[in-house]
């Protein structure tokens, strides 16, 4: 009965999204992972608490007027840990702080000052759990809607939402390939996923189909200063130890994709080295992160030689 209520709450919740919820739930309930009935018991254990306060900034945060009782917060985070790993973040509910693999706001600091948000209407492709579209209603996005394939993401965006409300920020356990035709949106984002794409072009021609005229068009990706890499074709088969990475491109080519696709005016927004201390493992995220990645005698290099990561956000305009 509790899984029951918790699927109830979320497809309500994905049902305001309409066109897009029945595909949604159909997704979920069809999954064969082994951990979506785990994960679904986790939604159904959240306590009851009702925020005073909700801070959409550097840790997105959910508090209330009095502490919690010791029980009611040790409730929470180990219904929380049960949805490890926690990728992106990080965020504090009620006292309990979720350390997340990446410090997420470090790589929103550098994207932030380049795109303009306010009451726009905001498509975010590979959005993790949602951490990056809390900030963007921050900045004033008129509406956010997030896909990522997995559903552990949008099952943690759901208890993260659960506290902090779904109003404009939604994340749907969709691929871009899937998503059905709508009105455009007047920014899309593409962070982390272009490199994992066999066919990076067509990735970044799909993202341009759900703009207009006047969007904007964010992408960050990997970057390398020499020729590109194709880490998939070589005998490693893996970049950094990431599994699916088929290009690490240039700024010239991650250019070319993006002018191929209709862009005119792209500028490049930052170029920022990776470090083990803005992704690495913690409690919340405790297996392998950049730091395991890395040459331990050169850091400026991977296990597999390659140099080591690198990331570029390109802005790019019609």
């Amino acid at each position: 009965m509790a899984q029951a209520a918790a699927l109830d709450a979320l497809f309500g919740a994905w049902r305001e999204a309409s066109p897009l919820a029945c595909r949604c739930i159909d997704v979920v309930r069809s999954s064969r992972h082994g951990n979506l009935a785990r994960w679904i018991d986790a939604l159904a254990d959240l306590p009851k608490l009702s925020p005073a306060t909700v801070t959409l900034g550097t840790t997105v945060s959910a508090t209330s007027n009095q502490p919690l009782r010791a029980n009611e917060k040790a409730r929470l985070e180990a219904v929380l840990r049960r949805l490890i790993p926690w990728r992106k973040g990080p965020f504090d509910l009620f006292g309990v702080f979720v350390d997340s693999e990446w410090r997420s706001h470090r790589k929103w600091a550098r994207i932030a000052p380049a795109v303009e948000l306010a009451g726009q209407r905001v498509l975010d492709v590979g959005c993790g759990n949602g951490y990056y579209g809390w900030r963007m209603v921050e900045g004033g996005a008129a509406s956010v809607v997030g896909i990522d394939p997995s559903p552990l993401f949008a099952l943690q965006h759901a208890a993260i939402a659960y506290y902090l409300g779904y109003a404009r920020n939604l994340v749907l356990p969709l691929r871009l390939e899937d998503l059905p035709p709508q009105d455009p949106f007047d920014v899309v984002f593409s962070m982390g996923v272009v490199y994992h794409r066999r066919d990076p072009a067509a990735h970044v021609r799909q993202l341009a189909s759900h703009t207009h005229g006047q969007s904007v068009l964010v992408v960050e990706s990997l970057v390398v200063d020499g020729a590109p890499l194709h880490p998939s074709s070589a005998t490693q088969k893996r970049y950094a130890a990431m599994p699916n990475v088929h290009v690490v491109p240039n700024l010239a080519l991650l250019r070319t994709w993006l002018a191929d696709a209709g862009f005119r005016r792209i500028e490049v927004a930052d170029v920022s080295a990776t470090t083990p201390d803005e992704q690495r493992a913690t409690a919340w995220m405790p297996y392998h992160s950049l730091a395991d990645a890395l040459d331990p005698n050169d850091p400026e290099r991977t296990i597999e030689g390659y140099p080591s990561p690198k990331r570029a956000v390109m802005i790019a305009k019609r």
